[in-house]
């Protein structure tokens, strides 16, 4: 019997071992898309102590918490660092076979070099022992990034951002690159035209432009566009339940953004054509300037409202959704494609029934310019676990190449979630080596390794255009 996360963890054989210590451990981390604070990583800040980096932000570890009937006072409440992570050790057992066992034990041996299994018993040596260490030069943020050999951080900001974090960065010694990603969400909330009225009030001023119509709005973002360019941007990323590609006319959407403008609520309709032009433009604009789009799909968000009302968005209450995908996609794809302004494409899905289809909607709008030009991005959110990478690792196999593939990333707030590079890389090296040993791969270590070590890391390199 195989002990607890020891060396060869999800390992199953000794060619899997030989690919991940040879070809995998030690590759660089380029991670094109995460939620860190780059104000944190600027400052270079010591958390105060484990709860604090640790549970602070993290929904996952919410929703274990409540399913285990541990009070919201626990949670996001009033209660001291302390009594939340006391509660969060006493949790911990009983997480047995959800990917949070593993990630906890992961992150306390990479981190914080803890072997000890979390519990209420082990609770409070592992929590004074972590804090004592937080308390260091050693685990400021940015040792904590350097010691996962992280080479390059995209985050994830909306247009208004003023990038002056990414800005101090650029001018320090540090080696890692940190670089803004363009995230217009906010700008295409049609559902919501209050809060689009008031974030476009606050696009006039850091644009400096009066935003009266629609074509104003478009020059107040493309502004934003150049800025974030300017400031070493070459990524953008959106969340969406799905793609949008209603047909509309120029006229329709010059009188669906008066409408706004007049604080008028929209239909749904219309909804949906102001998305779609919206989306559309994003797109040219990262052709134009040969950036990477990241479509981040399927996800159904603020379930419970009673939540929302009290603890607000992002917070443990958003789920798997089962929109329909594929039409919409192959219009909007097929839509840029057809006057050759399709950018380099990275598509994620959240529901898993989409894996194949997603997997065959991109080799539709390979073209051969670029090796991967559209991804199958790897597992996202509730998908990111064992199970889930390797079904996306096989429907990509199975339906394209996965020897293309930009591998993995962490669309994290945590500063303690790199661990999640090797567990991928190491459900990789096990789905090569176990191929192999059954003959359904030629005995080839030397070119598997290359594969996957361009899967880890060169793949990334090569695609992303970083400056």
């Amino acid at each position: 019997m195989k002990s607890f996360l020891d060396e060869n963890f999800l390992l199953k054989n000794k060619t899997a071992e030989h690919l991940y210590h040879h070809y995998a451990a030690g590759m660089p981390i380029i991670d094109y898309h995460c939620h860190l604070d780059p104000a944190q990583i600027a400052a270079d800040v010591n958390f105060s102590n484990l709860t604090d980096i640790w549970l602070k932000g993290d929904h996952y570890k919410w929703r274990a918490m409540r399913a285990n009937g541990i009070n919201e006072e626990f949670i996001t409440g009033s209660k001291s660092d302390w009594e939340k992570f006391e509660q969060w050790a006493a949790t911990v057992p009983y997480t047995l076979r959800n990917p949070l066992y593993h990630w906890t034990h992961l992150e306390l041996q990479r981190y914080f070099d803890i072997h000890d299994i979390l519990s209420g018993k082990t609770a409070r040596d592992i929590y004074d022992s972590c804090t004592q260490k937080l308390q260091t030069s050693e685990y400021g943020v940015q040792s904590l990034i350097t010691k996962m050999n992280v080479e390059v951080i995209c985050t994830t900001d909306d247009p208004i951002d003023s990038l002056e974090h990414h800005q101090k960065l650029t001018k320090s010694n540090w080696t890692v690159k940190v670089l803004p990603a363009f995230r217009p969400d906010k700008a295409m909330n049609g559902n919501d035209t209050s809060s689009l009225n008031d974030y476009i009030n606050k696009l006039e001023s850091v644009s400096d432009t009066a935003i009266t119509h629609y074509t104003d709005y478009l020059k107040a973002l493309k502004k934003r566009h150049d800025y974030f360019a300017q400031n070493g941007c070459t990524v953008s990323d959106h969340g969406l339940e799905q793609l949008y590609s209603e047909d509309y006319t120029g006229k329709e959407i010059d009188e669906i953004f008066n409408k706004i403008r007049s604080g008028k609520a929209l239909q749904p309709v219309d909804v949906l054509k102001f998305k779609s032009a919206m989306l559309y433009e994003f797109a040219l604009w990262d052709h134009e300037k040969g950036w990477v789009q990241q479509y981040h799909i399927g996800a159904l968000r603020n379930n419970n409202s009673r939540a929302y009302r009290d603890v607000g968005p992002d917070t443990g209450y958003d789920s798997i959704g089962d929109f329909s995908q594929a039409r919409a996609l192959s219009k909007f794809l097929n839509k840029l494609d057809s006057s050759n302004e399709l950018a380099k494409t990275i598509i994620y899905n959240l529901n898993p029934a989409d894996n194949e289809l997603i997997a065959t909607m991109a080799g539709n709008f390979n073209d051969g310019t670029v090796a991967g030009k559209i991804q199958f991005g790897s597992a996202w959110w509730f998908l990111d676990q064992k199970d889930g990478m390797s079904r996306q690792l096989n429907s990509l196999s199975s339906m394209g190449l996965l020897s293309k593939l930009v591998g993995m990333l962490t669309d994290s707030r945590s500063f303690l979630s790199y661990p999640r590079h090797e567990y991928f890389r190491r459900l990789l090296c096990n789905l090569f080596g176990e191929d192999i040993e059954n003959g359904e791969l030629p005995n080839d270590l030397e070119w598997t390794g290359k594969i996957i070590r361009d899967i880890c890391y060169y793949n990334a390199k090569n695609y992303f255009t970083f400056k």
